[in-house]
């Protein structure tokens, strides 16, 4: 603490993401530093890992990574007894949000403490998950998932809606997404996964796309949906695409390089990253992720990775959705994709949030939350449906 000594590196061996931040549409993860064991030999700290929060430890050496709990859904919150000789922790996973768990780290046995929404779920039906590892455009490995509906007959075909993630720097993974299940209860096939530029599965997947959005990112997405349009029960020409803040810019740079899908669903996109290099909150960021200076410094760049280039390429019916007081997203980055849009005769719509800022889905009030899902699904029942 006296700053008398070095830094030491304790993962830098170790492809891992230090975060604890799986994609949902519940709430944003508490932030939440390490944890010293009692005899000061070991730090527990969170990793997100193949679409789960885990909570892993490591020695002060920088030796013996171990995983302490996580595999399989997501660790939010977490503390210790004084003693260290109990682990409780906020965890979830596709089929429920969130419950209570201690844990003996000594002999890994668990014991659930809470049973909230217990009632709610037992009156619902889910769709089932199903997990699935394929071979991305560059015989890549990569993970993915489907979500069928919950009455799902397997000799039907199904309108299917691929959805794809924020960020890019996030993953999606085992956790309860309402919007999936509600597009699923209303009888689509949700199919989801994480391409490369983003977490989870070490550093050469996630800088795969760095100064190259639109890239090998959308190379891998097309990779899934060839993936998932062969399966028996696929409609091919009903699919539809959707995806919110990094989602929404892939939904834009989708439609303007195929025709593939029949619907879009674009939310808090980045059109132009040239007017969103001077109207975000984080323009600096975006510096660093292109791997430019500013906009006058090398204007040909920032207009390649700008899915407002390829627009006048579009056909697919698009629903532009976009909240007022978004400073990450501002609101002209949606309103220039509608305006696009209009300009040359595409379907479109724009539905605009008052107050609501970039996180709606997750943190919006109540009500917005389910117009915006509503908006969603009236969208896609438009065109996918027979």
């Amino acid at each position: 603490m006296d700053g008398s000594a070095k830094p030491k590196n304790l993962t830098d061996k170790y492809d891992v993401h230090v975060s604890n931040w799986t994609i949902n549409d519940i709430a944003n993860p508490e932030p939440m530093g390490p944890i010293w064991s009692t005899d000061n030999k070991r730090i527990i700290f969170p990793v997100s890992y193949h679409g789960s929060s885990i909570l892993q430890s490591v020695d002060i050496e920088g030796n013996d990574l171990q995983t302490v709990v996580g595999e399989g859904g997501v660790v939010n919150s977490w503390t210790v007894d004084k003693q260290q000789k109990t682990l409780a922790y906020n965890y979830g996973t596709m089929s429920d949000p969130a419950q209570v768990i201690v844990q003996d780290l000594a002999t890994g046995k668990r014991k659930t403490l809470t049973q909230v929404n217990k009632d709610i779920f037992s009156k619902v039906t889910l769709g089932k998950v199903e997990e699935v590892w394929y071979k991305g455009a560059d015989n890549n490995d990569l993970q993915g998932w489907i979500m069928t509906p919950p009455d799902f007959d397997p000799q039907k075909k199904y309108p299917s809606i691929l959805c794809i993630h924020g960020g890019p720097l996030l993953q999606y993974g085992f956790y309860f997404m309402h919007e999936f299940n509600f597009l699923a209860a209303h009888g689509y096939v949700v199919f989801f996964t994480n391409p490369r530029g983003g977490r989870g599965y070490g550093f050469a997947h996630t800088k795969a796309n760095y100064a190259n959005w639109g890239g090998v990112d959308y190379a891998d997405l097309m990779a899934w949906t060839d993936y998932v349009e062969k399966l028996p029960y696929i409609d091919k020409n009903r699919m539809g695409v959707e995806g919110g803040s990094y989602g929404g810019y892939m939904t834009l740079w989708i439609v303007g390089h195929t025709q593939r899908f029949k619907a879009g669903v674009s939310q808090r996109c980045v059109s132009n990253f040239i007017s969103e290099w001077g109207s975000s909150d984080v323009n600096y960021s975006f510096e660093q992720e292109l791997n430019t200076g500013a906009p006058f410094d090398n204007l040909e760049k920032y207009w390649a990775m700008s899915p407002m280039k390829y627009i006048g390429n579009a056909r697919t019916p698009t629903l532009i959705i976009h909240n007022e007081n978004d400073m990450r997203c501002p609101i002209e980055q949606g309103e220039q994709a509608y305006v696009a849009l209009k300009r040359i005769g595409v379907e479109t719509e724009m539905v605009r949030f008052p107050d609501e800022f970039h996180g709606l889905s997750r943190d919006g009030r109540t009500d917005r939350r389910i117009a915006r899902l509503n908006h969603i699904l009236r969208w896609f029942d438009k065109y996918l449906k027979p």
